[in-house]
């Protein structure tokens, strides 16, 4: 007797699929941290089946630079639009007081992406690419404004407030912000 093998589903076409897949990705980190990003979370969020993540990437380490990519490329813009109106020093400087206190329209959520990034390049070189490159787009946008030395100042400047606003229960005046913005400006 001869069997007739069952039919097999057919594919299902999905041509976003991977794409789908890096932007859960960017949403399980910013919910449960690099530390707790599992594949089987990424794609439980992704509505895929995990083996659509072993064939599109090479391992979590791979997806996980796929999505800091990502977010990166979604957030330059957003930073660089910040500063497109920018004429004079006060302008610039009441950007980049703007941009510490969300105005650039990157809330908490793209921070804390941000900040799981920067924490995960530390014992990941394969992640330090992604962080060298946002910090080098965002550099070169300040230093349409003010000398590489003093752009690298008020980046740092930028992330070091941004965490601090994040992270603390007190709460921030902007007005104070912008006077720790103009002094660090002004010999420069």
């Amino acid at each position: 007797m001869t069997t007739i093998p069952a039919a097999r589903a057919p594919r299902r076409y999905d041509p976003e699929r991977k794409s789908r897949i890096v932007d859960a990705a960017i949403d399980v980190v910013a919910a449960h941290g690099v530390a707790g990003t599992t594949m089987r979370r990424i794609a439980a969020a992704a509505d895929v089946p995990l083996g659509s993540l072993t064939y599109h990437f090479d391992g979590l380490d791979d997806l996980l630079a796929h999505a800091f990519e990502r977010h990166a490329e979604r957030m330059s813009p957003l930073y660089q639009a910040r500063f497109d109106d920018v004429r004079d020093r006060d302008g610039f400087i009441e950007a980049v007081t703007d941009l510490i206190h969300g105005g650039a329209g990157m809330g908490s959520r793209d921070w804390v992406v941000a900040y799981e990034l920067y924490l995960a390049a530390l014992r990941n070189p394969a992640l330090r690419s992604v962080t060298e490159s946002w910090m080098r787009r965002s550099r070169a946008v300040l230093e349409r404004f003010v000398d590489p030395v003093t752009a690298r100042g008020v980046d740092a400047q930028i992330e070091g407030m941004v965490m601090h606003l994040t992270l603390s229960t007190a709460t921030f005046d902007r007005a104070d912000t912008r006077r720790i913005v103009a002094r660090l400006l002004e010999n420069s």
